[in-house]
């Protein structure tokens, strides 16, 4: 993290955090005034170096190649999945519908909750469960004819593929190999 002010009496006080809380601030007495700006950037100076927050690394590092490749197959699966949903709507009779267990091959949580987040948008598609102890995930499946069990693993394997590729980090893409 890089500091403005690198250290105020012997501790470091993060800027872009600091003009963040100062914004607050400014905000919440309704009124950008000079003082109020003076008077934000002073408690936010203080409150920083009073109260230092740790530094945290979510595990998450954006690739632009594999970010592309992500988005663009996501978005080709998005429509496949929807077309398939509004299909199954128009048809008489229930869809048929699956619970599967799903092994993921990640042991970060960052992914995994990335994973999550991809599968639970994709129509059709919800996690029910995740056991993260065990890293499996527990999908509720929809529209999806005869046992698709293992197409529906196959998916969700190549789907933390390009997720790991787009968001991981080095031992993520290790952990993958």
């Amino acid at each position: 993290m890089k500091y403005l002010v690198p250290r105020l009496f012997g501790r470091p006080v993060p800027v872009p955090l600091v003009l963040w809380l100062a914004l607050v601030w400014v905000t919440l007495w309704g009124k950008p005034s000079i003082g109020n700006v003076v008077g934000g950037l002073l408690a936010a100076t203080v409150v920083t170096w009073l109260l230092p927050l740790p530094v945290l690394d979510p595990g998450i590092r954006i690739h632009p190649v594999g970010l592309v490749r992500f988005l663009a197959v996501f978005g080709v699966d998005m429509l496949v999945s929807t077309v398939r949903v509004v299909v199954w709507v128009l048809r008489p009779g229930p869809p048929p519908t699956q619970l599967i267990r799903v092994r993921l091959r990640t042991s970060s949580e960052s992914m995994t909750v990335i994973v999550m987040v991809a599968l639970t948008t994709v129509p059709g598609s919800l996690v029910v469960e995740a056991y993260l102890d065990r890293r499996e995930l527990l999908l509720h499946v929809l529209g999806l004819p005869g046992d698709a069990t293992e197409k529906v693993r196959a998916d969700v394997a190549a789907l933390e593929s390009r997720i790991v590729g787009a968001f991981g980090t080095r031992a993520d893409r290790e952990a993958l190999r």
